[in-house]
C-alpha cells in the first residue's frame, strides 16, 4: 500500500509540477495585492481540484461507453504522458512556456492559465484517470488515490501562497531546472504504465 501512495504520489507531483507554477502565478498576479493574490491562489487550486476530480469520477466511465478497452487506453494516455514528459525535457519548461501566454484584459487568470493548464493540465486528467482504473482497483486504492491528489493539490496552494520567498530562493532558473527533472521522472512512470498496459491487454504472464 505504501508503495502505491508513493507511486500515486510521484506521479501527481510530476504532472501538477507545484513548483513550475510558483512563477506562472507571480507573472499572472504582479498587480494584485496579498490579499487578491490569495484569493486567486484559493480560486486556482480548487478549479483545479474539481476538474480532476470529475475526471476521476466520469473519466472511465466516458472512456468506456465509447467503448474503448482500458488497456489501449492506458497505452494511449501512457504515450501521451510520455509526450509531455519530452516537451518538459526538451521544451520549454513550463514557468517559460505558460507565462509567455496570452491572457486578455478582465479575463480570470485563476481559471487561465493558472487552474487550467497550469495545475489541472492535460498530464494530470489523463493520470488521475489511469490511477483510478476500475478494473485494476478497488474503491478503497481510488479512495486513496484521490486523497493523494488532494494532498498535492493541497501542497500546491501552500506554494502558491508562499510564491514570492521561493521565487527569490530559486529564481525563474532553477524552477525550470526542477521543472525539467519532474519531466524525466515522468518520462519513466509513463514507460511503466505502456509496458504494464501491454501485459494486460495482451495476457502475458
Amino acid at each position: 500500500m505504501f508503495d502505491q501512495i508513493l507511486e500515486d504520489f510521484v506521479t501527481l507531483w510530476v504532472v501538477i509540477d507545484p513548483i513550475g507554477s510558483i512563477p506562472v502565478f507571480l507573472a499572472f498576479t504582479a498587480s494584485q495585492t496579498a490579499l487578491e493574490r490569495r484569493r486567486t491562489a484559493l480560486r486556482a487550486v480548487f478549479i483545479a481540484f474539481m476538474i480532476l476530480l470529475v475526471f476521476i469520477v466520469a473519466g472511465q466511465l466516458l472512456i468506456e461507453a465509447l467503448g474503448v478497452h482500458l488497456a489501449a487506453f492506458q497505452i494511449a494516455g501512457g504515450l501521451v504522458l510520455f509526450i509531455f514528459a519530452l516537451t518538459m525535457i526538451f521544451g520549454e519548461s513550463k514557468p517559460e512556456q505558460e507565462t509567455h501566454s496570452v491572457v486578455e484584459k478582465g479575463s480570470d487568470v485563476a481559471v487561465f492559465p493558472l487552474a487550467v493548464p497550469s495545475i489541472a493540465s492535460p498530464g494530470a486528467m489523463m493520470a488521475v484517470v489511469l490511477l483510478t482504473d476500475n478494473h485494476r482497483f478497488e474503491p478503497t486504492d481510488q479512495a486513496v488515490t484521490t486523497a493523494v491528489m488532494v494532498s498535492v493539490i493541497v501542497i500546491t496552494y501552500v506554494l502558491l501562497l508562499l510564491a514570492m520567498p521561493l521565487q527569490r530562493l530559486i529564481g525563474l532558473t532553477g524552477a525550470s531546472i526542477v521543472s525539467r527533472v519532474m519531466g524525466l521522472i515522468l518520462a519513466a512512470v509513463a514507460v511503466d504504465n505502456v509496458l504494464s498496459a501491454f501485459k494486460s491487454y495482451f495476457s502475458i504472464g
